[in-house]
């Protein structure tokens, strides 16, 4: 892994889970000082910037003075409960769940575990990109948006267009043939 990915994943530790590990202050919004990330850690100007521009999921917002920064989404902090747009998805979305979890995602449904929302993608590929990051392998799930809708259920979307729902249960799941 390159300099650059660990810095940013550096990064999305401080500004999703634990922002007083830098003695970070977050709003409700996510947001936090620029200043204050320059001033707790060793980042510098050029190095953020570059992070933030360079994320292949977009998983950094400045704000437009550059003063700020946030996490898209993400946040497990209790602080943090970031509002979201409300949507309507595709009719169908997947998440790339750990094989280790499956018989209980199937019993429960998706759940946020430790996030406020559980992510959704409106790709197979998006999905696979994110599975393949479980060490226990994994499968593709589908999740029946346009019946979850139906039903009355919520979907959000973030700034960088990661679909999110409070829950997923269990009878609109089926894995991705």
């Amino acid at each position: 892994m390159d300099n650059q990915a660990t810095r940013s994943k550096y990064l999305s530790m401080l500004l999703r889970h634990k922002p007083e590990k830098a003695n970070l202050h977050l709003d409700r919004e996510g947001w936090c000082s620029v200043a204050e990330l320059f001033t707790n850690t060793d980042f510098k100007a050029e190095e953020l910037y570059a992070i933030v521009h360079s994320d292949d999921k977009q998983r950094y917002a400045l704000s437009a003075d550059k003063l700020k920064i946030r996490a898209n989404q993400g946040h497990s902090t209790s602080d943090v409960r970031m509002t979201f747009k409300s949507v309507v998805p595709p009719p169908v979305l997947y998440h790339g769940a750990d094989d280790g979890f499956i018989e209980i995602i199937f019993k429960k449904g998706l759940l946020p575990i430790k996030r406020h929302h559980v992510h959704l993608s409106a790709t197979v590929d998006v999905a696979e990109a994110v599975g393949g990051r479980r060490k226990r392998g994994y499968r593709v799930l589908e999740v029946d948006a346009a019946r979850m809708i139906a039903d009355g259920l919520k979907f959000y979307i973030s700034e960088n267009g990661v679909y999110l729902a409070d829950h997923v249960p269990p009878q609109y799941l089926k894995e991705h043939a």
